[in-house]
């Protein structure tokens, strides 16, 4: 289908710019706390760490997500209906066939992972299947066919990642401030300049990781609406995935395998309770690692 997935050259691009920035974020952070512990092994060290780190996130962060989420695989032998569910819309959609995982969790969810479409993910809970009509299964794994056609999984998977080594340095900054701190110097003027820099690491080492956060909830709830459109498109009936997120909202009961490392990479949040019907201010969105359901449930009415 000619118009979906019109992001995915769109966030190839922003998955290299992300990673870009943060290299030289990283480089940032490593001469800030260099000159502050005074010990510049820090700098390179800090470089050739978050190049390990993109790395080892871009080829085994889906291995590790589904490990965690005890999610085990099925096939077209000992999972027929959902592989089929799966293989038809990847038929309409253009694209291969993901490798399927069952979660046994009664909690109602669905997430994607992989670096692209051809080494790509769909886990689904026991919950999610047993809870929803045929048509709403099929909005929601065509919701994450779309992330997984628009590559929106590379790039929140490097935003877990890059916010993670961020948070790291900062609190490993932190603890060294509290137990060790910088090597006296006798020359004034260096004295000077450190206790400068070690104002502004302990700064930084604040806001940097509230920043970074940020930035990973913005991804991932702008790419959240942008998944359900396609789904929408993909289907041909955007109430089947209406129906679907007011079901999984609706049930109370939380994911037990899910973390806050891995939330924002499900369908609805994991978390229950984080939003009241129609009553989110401004600053609870900011923090939520999804747009409103009702949000997104009027969004799809409106196609």
């Amino acid at each position: 289908m000619s118009n979906l997935y019109n992001y995915s050259a769109v966030n190839q691009r922003k998955t290299w710019f992300l990673m870009t920035g943060f290299f030289i974020f990283v480089i940032l952070i490593g001469y800030i706390f260099s000159q502050a512990m005074d010990a510049p092994i820090i700098l390179p060290a800090a470089v050739i760490f978050s190049i390990l780190m993109s790395f080892f996130s871009y080829w085994y962060s889906d291995k590790i997500v589904l490990s965690m989420s005890g999610a085990k695989e099925v096939n077209k032998n000992n999972g027929r209906e959902l592989y089929r569910l799966v293989e038809n819309l990847c038929i309409t959609a253009g694209l291969p066939v993901p490798r399927i995982y069952i979660i046994k969790d009664s909690a109602p969810n669905a997430f994607a992972t992989g670096r692209d479409p051809q080494h790509a993910a769909i886990a689904v809970t026991s919950g999610i299947l047993g809870k929803l009509e045929k048509a709403e299964l099929e909005g929601v794994i065509a919701h994450e066919l779309s992330h997984i056609g628009n590559r929106d999984i590379l790039i929140s998977t490097m935003a877990t990642v890059l916010v993670g080594i961020v948070v790291l340095l900062a609190d490993w900054f932190r603890r060294w401030s509290f137990f060790g701190g910088r090597r006296h110097n006798d020359n004034n003027n260096n004295n000077q300049l450190g206790v400068i820099m070690l104002i502004l690491a302990l700064v930084f080492s604040i806001l940097a990781p509230i920043f970074a956060q940020l930035l990973q909830l913005v991804v991932s709830r702008k790419r959240e609406f942008v998944a359900d459109a396609d789904a929408a498109l993909l289907t041909r009936y955007p109430e089947g995935l209406a129906r679907a997120l007011e079901k999984i909202s609706a049930d109370r009961e939380p994911l037990k395998v899910a973390s806050r490392a891995t939330a924002h990479m499900y369908i609805v949040s994991p978390f229950k309770g984080q939003e009241k019907k129609n009553q989110v201010s401004w600053f609870a969105k900011i923090w939520m690692t999804h747009p409103p359901v009702a949000e997104r449930i009027a969004k799809l009415r409106e196609v």
